[in-house]
């Protein structure tokens, strides 16, 4: 039986719910019809639940998912997805700072942010889906915490392994002893695409050009939550944006963010430019705060790209792009408070958990960008430091290690400020199922992202999207 993850209705049911509640809805009535039918809850963890469920219990999913669509929230007037109200919300939105882009300091930068983003990815992957007191016990199990290398399965006792399994899909090529080069991810595979966007289309593209990009040349299964929900939906002829909005209970979650590295990569000095281009990117498949933290994380890295501030003035750079009154910008300022407060990291992590834990799925953009401020502060932008507080503070561990070591990469400025242990096993290759990328070198990566920052239009007033 198959069982695809991230679209079964009844799966989704649960999840909308819980994000009604987050958003401002009030959902009690729809859930206890959904109750008394005998509607399951949504997995925990996995994408797709074991068992099917009845043909009735099917359609009164999708019935009880446009009903809670229609649900008012009284959260809408601070936490709009409209970009012309984002900015009328931030009164302190970034202009360009700087000269030529990212002058003095490409493509060896690139290089080491493109690694960087590698080296938090593969770092996280074979813990991601693990609870926090499993990425604990297996890195200490083996003597490696705080963590100073990859996890290895050496030394670990089989009782251990038995009660938290490495991640299935990464456990044969994410361990320190059977890396060899980079294997695919998501987390990856983004960038790549974004860097093609901006080949075909340059600063002027608009939603649907990322849609008519993703139908070329996007495998859909290698999409998740948000990603493979707006591809259902564009494939069912829903444009974009209702795409991030129609039955897409994870338009929170992470999936915006992981795509906005190369809008700020390709924006240095210049956020307010970054955090625009990764809005249109983001609305594809995301509303509200998780379009904020694709735009948060784009003003980040493009203020990071000049070389001339620190962690924690890109960190406030990122948050001027961020409506104030949002569920985001309090998570942010909330986990800034947390690092400035607490020596031990242990304790930063163990607060944004009791803070974001029980109401937020794992994957939720919310806590997890919390968290990758909080290692990023914490760790005063130091690479080591910095990945390895993202990995270890759990929930979407390859993701959030993925931008901690972008922003901590780029601020190192060289390849070569990456310590030699984290870079080595992954052999200047990176695998990828997207166009021709497949085993293309950071190096080459580099290049082509320094040629994009440099030769593509200044951002204009980009045409209306188009029909995909």
């Amino acid at each position: 039986m198959l069982r695809l993850t991230w679209v079964q209705p009844e799966d989704l049911l649960g999840h909308e719910l819980r994000q009604a509640r987050l958003d401002g809805r009030e959902p009690r009535a729809i859930e206890r019809r959904w109750r008394a039918a005998g509607g399951p809850d949504a997995p925990e963890r996995a994408g797709a639940s074991a068992h099917r469920v009845s043909r009735y219990l099917r359609l009164l999913a999708d019935d009880l998912l446009d009903e809670l669509a229609d649900l008012p929230s009284r959260l809408a007037e601070d936490e709009p997805t409209d970009l012309a109200a984002i900015r009328a919300l931030c009164p302190d939105w970034p202009a360009p700072v700087g000269g030529e882009r990212g002058e003095g300091r490409q493509p060896a930068a690139l290089e080491a942010a493109w690694l960087g983003r590698a080296v938090g990815c593969l770092l996280g992957k074979p813990v991601e889906k693990l609870p926090l007191a499993g990425i604990r016990a297996l890195a200490k199990a083996t003597g490696n915490w705080p963590l100073a290398g990859y996890f290895t399965a050496r030394g670990v006792p089989p009782e251990l392994l038995d009660r938290y399994p490495w991640n299935r899909r990464s456990a044969t090529n994410s361990l320190a002893e059977n890396i060899d080069g980079m294997p695919e991810d998501d987390d990856l595979n983004y960038p790549l695409l974004n860097l093609l966007l901006l080949q075909r289309h340059g600063r002027s593209f608009g939603t649907a050009d990322v849609a008519r990009l993703w139908l070329d040349e996007l495998p859909p299964g290698r999409t998740f939550t948000a990603e493979r929900i707006a591809f259902r939906n564009l494939l069912c002829g829903i444009e974009p944006p209702h795409t991030a909005r129609h039955r897409n209970p994870f338009r929170e979650w992470i999936g915006a963010l992981i795509r906005a590295d190369v809008h700020g990569w390709t924006n240095p000095g210049d956020p307010g430019a970054a955090a625009e281009q990764a809005h249109r990117d983001a609305v594809l498949t995301h509303t509200g705060n998780g379009v904020y933290a694709a735009m948060f994380t784009a003003a980040v890295i493009a203020a990071a790209a000049t070389g001339s501030q620190d962690a924690h003035a890109c960190l406030r750079t990122g948050r001027a792009v961020v409506p104030p009154r949002s569920r985001l910008a309090g998570a942010i300022d909330h986990a800034l408070r947390l690092a400035a407060g607490h020596e031990d990291f242990d304790d930063v992590v163990d607060a944004l958990h009791a803070a974001h834990g029980a109401g937020h799925h794992w994957v939720h953009a919310v806590p997890n960008t919390a968290l990758t401020v909080a290692a990023l502060a914490h760790a005063d932008g130091d690479f080591t430091g910095a990945v390895r507080r993202a990995v270890s503070g759990g929930w979407d561990t390859d993701s959030n290690g993925a931008t901690a070591g972008s922003v901590a990469g780029l601020l190192a400025g060289d390849p070569a400020a990456l310590p030699e242990h984290w870079r080595a096993p992954l052999k200047n290759r990176l695998a990828s199922s997207v166009a021709d990328f497949d085993g293309v070198g950071f190096d080459s990566l580099a290049q082509l992202t320094h040629q994009l920052t440099h030769q593509l239009p200044d951002q204009v007033t980009h045409p209306e999207a188009t029909r995909p």
